[in-house]
């Protein structure tokens, strides 16, 4: 974590700690407002960093699609904790969390707030309607990278009526911005396939932290995939998702059901993974939103846990995580995955 500015410092009594506030991605920029950005962060001076029990080092290499068999099963959630003014909290240690599975209280094993490197996907909507809106979403893909770091690993997926793996597995977030700086638009909208082929590549994924980021203008009014299967194969995966959703003002032109129905879409696929959506209105905002996601990916806490309920019955766990509130500071708010599937085996 950077040193903070202590001339910028927000200063909350919380037991002989220092709470101070950092800005991420562009120092300067101010936080964005009506375009649900995170603000700085606050941050809770922390104690020393537990090591992780049974970690491996982060440049041990893994082999695509890798499955790690043990005995037990583990849980991970991401969780990311913020304060009413949309700031992320940082600094937080494992006694301010209480996690449950169907509302029965879990124990904790494993806990970090260390950044880790991302496998992250990008699925980039270049249909007709986004004509005008590419040249803010090239440069919010942009924002997004500079937070990256040399362990990450990206894909692009590329979606109009028909989605396109146009950027395989790389480490190179040049790659990436270089191939958006030639797409045209045109065509119509296959979002629900554009996700699902970013689900399925994202199972090849180095990474043990995996996250999409969606940036598209409207619904869905091409796909193959429903919304069902789309959102049983969301609720599946590991995978995190964020989401940018670039929408028309209801009085600005005539839209259509799919397009009015879009931001609950991405809304819903969103939180369920323990990610957030986005709405933009104002499309001059995309940088300052793209970065903060970026900054938000790379605050949370990581808790594991064994199920006490050790049953492999591949039924549908629902998770939830308090906040154990710190003393000083203003009511937070924690962000995660709401469940999971157990395993049938």
């Amino acid at each position: 974590m950077r040193a903070c500015n202590w001339q910028r410092a927000i200063s909350l009594p919380l037991s002989a700690a220092l709470v101070c506030a950092a800005v991420a991605a562009e120092d300067q920029k101010p936080p964005a407002t009506g375009a649900g950005g995170t603000g700085p962060r606050v941050a809770i001076e922390p104690r020393a960093a537990k090591p992780v029990p049974g970690a491996e080092p982060t440049d041990a290499p893994k082999p695509r699609g890798a499955t790690i068999i043990t005995e037990k099963t583990i849980v991970q959630i991401n969780v990311s904790v913020f304060t009413p003014l949309g700031q992320v909290v940082t600094g937080m240690e494992q006694e301010h969390f209480k996690l449950f599975e169907d509302k029965v209280q879990q124990s904790i094993e494993t806990f970090t707030s260390e950044e880790a490197p991302l496998s992250v996907g990008l699925v980039f909507d270049i249909s007709s309607s986004m004509g005008s809106k590419l040249a803010k979403s090239r440069q919010a893909a942009k924002e997004f990278f500079k937070s990256s770091n040399p362990e990450d690993e990206f894909f692009l997926v590329q979606f109009n009526e028909r989605p396109q793996l146009a950027v395989e597995w790389t480490r190179s977030s040049a790659e990436i911005v270089n191939r958006l700086a030639f797409t045209q638009a045109r065509g119509r909208t296959a979002l629900l396939d554009g996700l699902y082929l970013a689900m399925n590549e994202m199972k090849e994924a180095r990474n043990p932290r995996k996250a999409i980021l969606v940036l598209s203008d409207g619904g869905d009014n091409s796909s193959r995939y429903t919304e069902t299967e789309i959102k049983n194969i969301v609720r599946e995966a590991d995978v995190q998702m964020y989401a940018m959703g670039i929408f028309e003002s209801v009085g600005g032109r005539g839209r259509s059901p799919e397009e009015l129905a879009g931001p609950g879409l991405l809304t819903e696929l969103s939180e369920q993974t323990g990610g957030r959506h986005f709405p933009v209105d104002d499309i001059s905002n995309l940088p300052d939103v793209a970065a903060k996601i970026g900054v938000e990916l790379r605050s949370q806490y990581m808790l594991g846990y064994t199920p006490k309920n050790g049953n492999k019955d591949g039924k549908y766990r629902r998770v939830e995580v308090k906040l154990a509130q710190p003393r000083g500071l203003p009511p937070l708010k924690a962000y995660f995955r709401t469940g999971y599937y157990a395993p049938t085996q």
